[in-house]
C-alpha cells in the first residue's frame, strides 16, 4: 500500500523516548466487556480487503489483505512513500480509506495506558520506513503481526499473510517488478471505505523532523 496525502490518514513519526514504559510490554486490549480485568484493554486486528477478488477465495484461506492494529481508539498501520522515514500512519479504526473493511480480530489484551502505547507505537515506527515497505517481505501484516506479538503476546492469524508466505517460498519465481512493489489502492478504483473524520498527512512525515 503507497501512503499518500489523503484525508483519514495521519502519520505517526518517530520521537525520542522520554521513559522506559514502552519496553514494559507484559503484554496481555476497545471492546466494552466485563470479562477484561482491571486496566486491560483489547487489541484487535482490523482486514481489510485490497481487491473485490477475495470474495471467491477467502473461504479457500486465501487472498490480498490490509491490516491494522487497533488500540485505545486508534488504529495503527504500514504503508510505503518514497522517503527514509517512518511509513507508520494512523487513521479511525475500521475506516482506513481506499479499503473495503472485512473484518475486525480480537487478537489479546494490553495493560498499557493511551500514552504508553502512543510512545510503543512511535518506537516502533523507527524500523518502519516507507521506503523499506516489500511486498513479500515487510508489508503492512508484518508490521500487524509485529505489533500484536509485543503487545499481546499472542500472533494474528496466518491467513492474513498467507500471500505474502507462499510468495516468500517462489521468490525466485516472481517478476521483479512485484517484488519491490507496494500494494497501491487504485487511485480511480472504488473508494471502499466511508471517512468520518480527516487526519492528513503532516509535513514532518515525508521530510522527517
Amino acid at each position: 500500500m503507497t501512503l499518500k496525502s489523503k484525508k483519514g490518514w495521519k502519520s505517526v513519526v518517530p520521537l525520542r523516548l522520554k521513559t522506559k514504559s514502552s519496553a514494559n510490554f507484559c503484554l496481555l486490549p476497545r471492546v466494552k466487556s466485563d470479562r477484561f480485568g482491571p486496566g486491560e484493554t483489547p487489541v484487535c486486528l482490523n482486514v481489510y480487503d485490497l481487491t473485490p477478488m477475495n470474495n471467491y477465495v477467502y473461504w479457500a484461506g486465501f487472498g490480498i489483505f490490509h491490516s491494522g492494529v487497533e488500540v485505545h481508539g486508534v488504529e495503527y498501520a504500514f504503508g510505503a512513500h518514497d522517503y527514509p522515514t517512518s511509513g507508520v500512519f494512523e487513521v479511525e479504526p475500521r475506516q482506513c480509506p481506499g479499503f473495503k473493511f472485512r473484518k475486525s480480530i480480537f487478537i489479546g489484551t494490553t495493560k498499557l495506558d493511551p500514552p504508553q502505547v502512543r510512545e510503543f507505537i512511535e518506537h516502533q515506527a523507527a524500523a518502519y520506513n516507507g521506503d523499506s515497505y516489500h511486498l513479500i517481505v515487510k508489508n503492512c501484516n508484518h508490521f500487524c503481526k509485529d505489533i500484536c506479538y509485543k503487545l499481546t503476546g499472542k500472533k494474528i492469524p496466518k491467513w492474513v499473510n498467507r500471500l505474502a508466505k507462499l510468495g516468500s517460498a517462489f521468490n525466485c519465481m516472481l517478476p521483479e517488478a512485484l517484488k519491490i512493489a507496494a500494494v497501491e489502492d487504485e487511485p480511480n478504483g472504488p473508494e471502499y471505505v466511508s471517512e468520518k473524520r480527516s487526519h492528513p498527512l503532516k509535513d514532518a512525515y515525508l521530510l522527517g523532523s
